[in-house]
């Protein structure tokens, strides 16, 4: 202690400030990290040695330079060995996140090897030098007399030990930086982006680094000049001030060197190996700042008071309770705010009410609570939800945010099968995906069910786990709440008509029978009752009877067939080969089959519902093209021969193509039909986890396709 309370007041408080920053990182980087590689444990290690040099300082401070004696040479070892390895450590940290190893032909790795190997050297000279230090410190002065003359041995008057150690700190800043300014190749996901952003503050933290350095050698080379004329306690018994006022500053700055590898450390995970930072370890690390100022307030206050170290224990008791009461506010207000941001999908959509309004299901709007996520809870400029695979038909076009937007997204089959074996984001090329920059795949049990694209966030900063968490789970949500609705609602819209087909068949049969064909057997009845003898009545009588005949015929014709398939006899391919061949075989001037072997095999083990599915789907393609697929009109097919190509083959799946040659999905034509066959089917085979998809050029072709994974 220097005898100025507000400067040793001052110097106590920015070492503790250090000590518990230093080994709060070090312990949240061991903690927090998901790869246990060697560098996130080096860097744990250097923040914790970091930690342990700031405990070494503040005993110093508190014990003072003139007391000697064994727990002063341990606070002086526990202090100075960090003092030699941390400058390596920081070193070998800076080439582990440049990516030195990663690419041993790299720029990077040729350019460095050969001062990686000297810095090696000379840390493990100082370490030796400190390992020999400290034994003849503990040994009498007249032993080992040439070997205490070696260490003591200078260049000019200076130490040799003292240049070695300047040139080392310097060399290792240096060379940190340099690595720093043009950085090796990257394998990290999203390393790349990460490094980009985490570099300002690495590049600001070595500069800082050098800076103490520079002042630290500054102090050492002033320190041994002065030595050669009177002994260090002289030395500082001249100059206290001056020496605590330098200790301070580069306290100081390595206090500042700190906050700033901090900031890097939670805002961009560069140690703890996770591809996006994490908003609740900002968080806390922005409370461990307060709660480290704030205790080393208390502790400095407390020396320049003159307190009384009960005192000093209840005002520290008295601001740790303060801090966790604080910390409890926050996190239950931020646990608030949570909910109020995810309330819009906590609310019920009202499906059942939907669905059972008498007017007829309406389509859910999922667009509210999207919109909701991108902008409560995401912050992002710009999004869209797209469906991919089975419930693609069924969800329909992506959702956009915001809604002036009028960007259009390309065809997604590439980036689809870049998420085939992975769930982490990718980065995109946001000229080509409208402006989104991150791409997140979305799951379910079937594969892959959406991407959900996310452009800038205001501010331009990362998106944190949380936040991508979140953004996969509400997408994946929405896409299966949209899609169930939609195939409740297609389903029970069918019901509705065929219910209504059914009692309008059914009154028309009534009345057909009641009104038409009773009246006329009656008539023929009573002809044949009445025959006298002439043979024109009976003649009339059996006219009758067919005409009523031909009646009932055409009714029963009109009325929907109910004989199911034999699928389960048959097979799937046998039964859709017969069905073709009796009901369609006419329609088509010729039918082209071309079936994999594969498919034979493969097909008689999908399950007889499953494959019931199947069958009636393919059976409503083939009817839609042998009924609509000549045309009429200006859109007929003409004298063009009408064929119907059907391909099955089996690829990680089954795969049925339905292609005819006819007239295609005309733009302008009058629509034919409701519509709602294909529509049923659609969603019949998203139930048994398959895909319908129509492609179709006017005048060229029209091709279904059936896909069952």
């Amino acid at each position: 202690m220097t005898g100025n309370l507000f400067l040793d007041a001052a110097a106590m408080a920015v070492s503790i400030f250090n000590t518990i920053l230093l080994v709060w990182l070090g312990l949240t980087v061991l903690f927090n990290s998901d790869r246990r590689a060697w560098g996130i444990w080096l860097g744990g290690l250097g923040l914790l040695m970091g930690g342990a040099f700031f405990v070494s300082h503040s005993a110093i401070l508190h014990l003072g330079l003139h007391v000697f004696g064994w727990n002063m040479l341990f606070w002086w070892a526990v202090g100075l060995v960090p003092a030699i390895t941390l400058p390596f450590l920081w070193y070998l940290v800076v080439l582990w996140y440049a990516g030195f190893w990663e690419e041993r032909p790299s720029p990077l790795y040729r350019r460095q090897h050969n001062w990686l190997r000297l810095t090696i050297t000379l840390v493990t000279a100082g370490l030796a030098g400190l390992a020999l230090g400290i034994f003849l410190l503990m040994t009498p002065p007249w032993e080992f007399v040439q070997l205490r003359l070696f260490l003591r041995w200078s260049v000019w008057g200076v130490p040799l030990l003292a240049v070695g150690y300047a040139v080392y700190v310097v060399l290792c800043i240096a060379l940190s930086l340099d690595a720093l300014s043009r950085p090796g190749p990257v394998r990290r996901v999203m390393g790349a982006a990460a490094r980009q952003r985490a570099r300002p503050w690495f590049t600001a933290v070595s500069i800082t680094l050098l800076l103490v350095s520079l002042l630290t050698i500054g102090v050492m080379g002033w320190v041994v000049q002065d030595a050669r004329q009177r002994p260090f306690y002289e030395i500082f018994d001249a100059a206290t001030m001056t020496i605590a006022v330098l200790d301070l500053i580069i306290a100081s700055l390595i206090a500042l060197s700190v906050v700033l590898l901090g900031q890097a450390v939670v805002s961009y995970e560069v140690f703890t190996g996770k591809t996006l930072p994490r908003r609740g370890l900002w968080r806390q690390w922005r409370r461990t700042i307060f709660l480290a100022a704030g205790y080393s307030l208390v502790v400095g206050g407390s020396l320049f008071l003159d307190l009384r170290p009960i005192y000093s224990l209840l005002l520290t008791a008295l601001l740790i309770a303060f801090f966790f009461a604080l910390f409890s506010w926050r996190s239950y207000r931020e646990r608030e705010r949570y909910i109020d941001n995810l309330r819009p999908f906590l609310t019920s959509q009202r499906l059942t009410d939907q669905l059972l309004t008498p007017s007829g299901p309406a389509e859910v709007n999922i667009a509210l609570p999207f919109h909701a996520l991108c902008t409560d809870v995401l912050d992002a400029r710009l999004a869209y939800l797209t469906a991919v695979g089975p419930l693609a038909p069924l969800v329909g076009t992506a959702l956009v945010y915001p809604i002036n937007n009028r960007r259009s997204l390309p065809p997604l089959t590439d980036l689809s099968y870049q998420f085939r074996n992975t769930q982490t984001p990718i980065a995109i090329n946001p000229v080509d995906y409208g402006g989104a920059v991150w791409a997140v795949p979305l799951w379910s049990e079937r594969g892959l069910i959406g991407i959900f694209l996310l452009g800038p966030k205001w501010g331009n900063g990362l998106y944190t786990q949380e936040e991508i968490d979140v953004a996969r789970v509400s997408g994946e949500r929405l896409i299966d709440t949209k899609a169930s609705a939609e195939m409740a609602r297609r389903l029970m819209a069918l019901q509705r008509e065929r219910l209504a087909q059914t009692q309008i068949v059914d009154q028309q049969t009534r009345r057909v029978l009641h009104d038409d064909i009773l009246p006329e057997i009656q008539m023929a009845i009573i002809a044949l009752s009445g025959e006298t003898a002439a043979n024109g009545v009976v003649a009339d009588a059996v006219n009758t009877l067919s005409s009523a005949h031909r009646q009932i015929s055409n009714l029963l014709r009109e009325m929907p067939t109910t004989k199911a398939p034999e699928v389960a006899r048959l097979g799937l391919i046998g039964a859709l080969q017969q069905t073709i061949e009796l009901e369609f075989a006419s329609a088509f001037d010729e039918v082209v089959w071309q079936i994999s072997p594969e498919a034979i095999e493969n097909t008689s083990t999908i399950p007889t519902l499953t494959a019931e599915v199947i069958f009636y789907a393919a059976r409503e393609a083939v009817r839609n093209a042998a009924k609509y697929g000549r045309g009429e009109g200006q859109h007929a097919l003409g004298e063009r021969p009408f064929h119907l190509h059907i391909t099955i083959y089996w690829q990680n799946g089954l795969h049925l193509q339905i292609e005819d040659n006819g007239i295609g999905l005309v733009p302008d034509a009058q629509p034919q039909g409701s519509g709602q066959g294909l529509a049923l089917h659609t969603t019949m085979m998203a139930v048994i986890g398959g895909e319908l998809t129509t492609e179709s050029v006017p005048g060229q072709f029209t091709r279904v396709t059936l896909l069952v994974n």
